[in-house]
């Protein structure tokens, strides 16, 4: 099977991606233009990266969430195949509903571009077997709209339900809200759909996928979706 990623207007990080998949873990994969209206044949994964689709207007993620390409990305989650959201990519996946709660302002109220530690809490999905059950590792951040929210019930059912993937944390391995650096709810940085597949993340692991960049940290991601996709 062969990735996609998804470019909107606005997008930033889509070429990012693009290298970190095929050229560093060798998957095949192409860029898809937001006006498309299918995914290519045999893809089994869609990323949809990080920038500022359409200027963020309205909220982060609100226009690109009713972009053609979306009714196929819809699709393409409800028949089990992977959906990445990077960034703004996670913002669309809670924008669509593909994903629950919404990222709001940063606490701050500022634009936070630095690296940042994740616990990652949950090895059992297609986008982190690669990984150590509590392993730390270092993605860099780059938002204004980070702090994932949800009602409190909610929340606590996301949590029950073991959807929390990543988690803020410090390099000592402590995890949870006083760590997050933009005020998200119980720290969380990352977390899946009911199903596994459906992934939406604020870091950026293809921006810490090559030693060159000071991390490859990233690079269980891309291999654990590689595993995934060579075995379907």
């Amino acid at each position: 099977m062969k990735a996609a990623v998804v470019v909107f207007p606005g997008s930033n990080c889509d070429r990012d991606v693009l290298h970190a998949l095929r050229d560093v873990a060798g998957i095949q994969t192409s860029a898809v233009w937001h006006k498309e209206t299918s995914l290519p044949e045999n893809t089994g994964l869609v990323v949809l990266p990080g920038g500022f689709s359409y200027g963020d207007y309205l909220r982060s993620g609100a226009m690109a969430a009713r972009s053609p390409i979306l009714g196929a990305v819809r699709e393409h989650a409800r028949i089990g195949r992977l959906v990445l959201g990077i960034c703004n990519g996670f913002q669309v996946l809670t924008e669509a509903g593909l994903l629950p709660g919404a990222l709001l302002a940063n606490s701050s109220l500022e634009f936070i571009c630095s690296p940042c530690f994740l616990k990652v809490e949950k090895t059992d999905t297609p986008f982190t077997n690669a990984y150590r059950t509590g392993e730390i590792v270092q993605f860099p951040i780059a938002h204004h709209e980070g702090l994932f929210f949800l009602p409190e019930e909610e929340l606590d059912d996301l949590e029950n339900r073991g959807q929390v993937v990543f988690r803020y944390a410090s390099p000592e391995g402590n995890a949870g809200p006083d760590y997050s650096p933009n005020g998200a709810l119980n720290g969380i940085a990352g977390i899946v759909n009911r199903g596994g597949n459906v992934l939406g993340l604020m870091p950026h692991p293809e921006r810490a996928s090559e030693d060159i960049l000071g991390c490859s940290d990233g690079l269980g991601m891309w291999n654990s979706v590689k595993s995934w996709l060579e075995g379907r």
